[in-house]
């Protein structure tokens, strides 16, 4: 099979090769891919940035049919399209698992960097952490889903905003454009969006934005958003930029909530005083739970939700990569396995 791998030597660091896949173990099943979506985090595992993986076969955003189960297996049958998720496995039995908090199991195993993931043409997954996409959900968008959907989805509901609420969402790209659908159609707060792109905010304002800001031109968005609205209930950051980290603290009124998505490598500055004096919560979120797929994937079938994705094929994929590096991705990119 056609699989893409890290490879620091070559163009992008990464490569398509072909690959042999072991036979099944127990618990597992063969998923045949359809479709996976390219995210940050691929650029990140691929350049070495969370240790060196060469050889990995990358993907987080699988989406594909399941072709073959080991005998032990209940939860999926033949003919199933499932998942092929960042939180690819975790141990089940630790405070973590048995709290609803699985993500942050410390024998957790993550498709594309500690197991190998879906951007190849199959993949074995262990059977039970292979979330089933619902009827009605276009498999395409089902990959975005996956990741920046169910890491985006998650997020809001660690913020905790509340209907009519004002929530700033930093970083309109891949993740960005998804939390600023799940925060208005389906926890019903006002949205204000915040980038240096105005192409990613114009299409923002297009999915339901109640407010965009560039700060490039227009000015210190946290200051914009305290000077008209009294400061955000919560702020959302996707952006891999500390300056954003650091507006979005700024930007939020007293007992409001910072929630940090995005990865950039730098720290972000936290004023002590304000944090107390003003009750300010910051919160990292990791991506979501299977149950937290399951709710992303049902908002998405019932179309309160529609990921902008645009499809490519497989050889294009190391151009995909350089372009994402460069900023130049509008939504998420998504590999047809189907085309060659």
């Amino acid at each position: 099979m056609k699989a893409v791998v890290v490879n620091p030597n070559s163009k992008a660091n990464v490569e398509v090769i072909e690959k042999e896949l072991r036979p099944l173990q127990p618990g597992e099943a063969l998923v045949d891919i359809e479709f996976c979506g390219v995210c940050h985090t691929d650029l990140h595992v691929a350049a070495g940035d969370f240790g060196n993986v060469e050889g990995r076969t990358l993907g987080h955003e699988g989406i594909g049919v399941v072709s073959k189960v080991a005998d032990d297996v209940t939860s999926l049958k033949i003919g199933d399209r499932v998942s092929v998720a960042w939180m690819f496995e975790a141990c089940g039995r630790c405070e973590y698992c048995i709290t609803g908090r699985e993500t942050y199991c410390r024998e957790v195993k993550n498709a594309g960097y500690s197991a190998d993931g879906g951007m190849a043409e199959q993949c074995i997954v262990t059977a039970d952490y292979a979330v089933k996409v619902p009827e009605g959900l276009d498999p395409a968008q089902a990959s975005s889903i996956t990741c920046a959907g169910v890491t985006t989805y998650k997020a809001i509901k660690v913020a905790d905003v509340k209907a009519g609420e004002w929530v700033a969402i930093y970083g309109c790209g891949g993740l960005g454009n998804l939390a600023i659908q799940y925060a208005k159609h389906v926890f019903n707060a006002k949205v204000i969006a915040i980038d240096i792109n105005d192409d990613k905010l114009s299409l923002a304002k297009e999915i339901g934005a109640d407010m965009t800001i560039n700060p490039s031109t227009a000015g210190a968005a946290d200051k914009i958003i305290q000077e008209q609205l009294g400061g955000a209930h919560a702020a959302v950051v996707t952006a891999v930029s500390k300056v954003a980290f650091n507006s979005a603290v700024d930007a939020v009124r007293a007992c409001g909530k910072v929630v940090a998505v995005g990865l950039p490598s730098e720290t972000m500055d936290l004023s002590i005083p304000r944090l107390v004096l003003d009750g300010i919560e910051v919160i990292g979120s990791l991506v979501g739970t299977r149950k937290d797929l399951e709710e992303a994937f049902q908002f998405g079938a019932e179309g309160k939700v529609v990921p902008v994705v645009q499809t490519r094929c497989l050889h294009e994929v190391q151009d995909i990569f350089e372009e994402m590096e460069q900023g130049k991705i509008q939504g998420r990119m998504v590999i047809d396995f189907k085309q060659q």
